[in-house]
C-alpha cells in the first residue's frame, strides 16, 4: 500500500462536485482523511472562488493506474476533456505525494504545487506537518515557515458526507 496526496479543487457548483471527488476518491483507496475544506480566490484568471482540499488515501494502485482514474473521475464529473490550466472547472484533482516517490516526467512529484499555493501547502500542514518532502528533505511544516503566500484562504464549514 502506497500513501497519496491528493489536491482537490471545483470552482463550478463547489460543494456538489468537491462531494462526488471526494466520493469517488475514497473508492480508489483506504483510510481517507480529508483536510478542511478552504475557499480561495482563484489563480492566475478572473472567476469564482475555489473549494480547496486535501485527501489522503493508501491504495494499491499504480501511480499511472491512480492518475488514470483521477482522470476518468474529473470526465464523469463535467471536466472538459481539453481543458486548459486557469480556467473554471468542475472537478481537479491532483496527485500531490504518491509515497516517495520522486519523478522528472509526467506526473512530476512532488507536484510543485506544493510550493506554489496556500491552497495545498496549507492542508498539508493539517494531515502530516511532520512529513519530508521527496526529493526535498525539507518538512511540510519548514516549507510552510518559509512560505510567502500572498493568497488569502477562508475554512469552509461543510454539512456533506463522504
Amino acid at each position: 500500500m502506497t500513501t497519496v496526496y491528493i489536491s482537490l479543487g471545483s470552482n463550478i457548483d463547489r460543494e456538489r462536485y468537491l462531494q462526488a471527488g471526494l466520493a469517488g476518491l475514497s473508492q480508489l483507496g483506504s483510510g481517507m482523511t480529508v483536510s478542511t475544506i478552504y475557499e480561495a480566490e482563484p489563480v492566475g484568471f478572473s472567476g469564482p472562488n475555489f473549494f480547496n482540499c486535501v485527501a489522503v488515501i493508501e491504495t494499491s494502485l499504480s501511480l499511472d493506474t491512480l492518475l488514470q482514474a483521477l482522470k476518468q473521475l474529473e470526465l464523469q464529473h463535467g471536466r472538459s476533456p481539453g481543458a486548459v490550466k486557469n480556467q473554471s472547472r468542475t472537478l481537479d484533482l491532483d496527485i500531490l505525494l504518491y509515497g516517495d516517490t520522486v519523478r522528472d516526467t509526467y506526473p512530476v512529484l512532488p507536484r510543485s504545487d506544493i510550493y506554489k499555493f496556500a491552497f495545498v501547502l496549507q492542508p498539508l500542514m493539517e494531515l502530516c506537518p511532520h512529513r519530508e518532502i521527496p526529493g526535498d528533505g525539507r518538512t511540510v511544516t519548514e516549507l510552510w515557515r518559509a512560505s510567502r503566500f500572498e493568497q488569502a484562504l477562508w475554512p469552509v464549514e461543510h454539512h456533506f458526507v463522504v
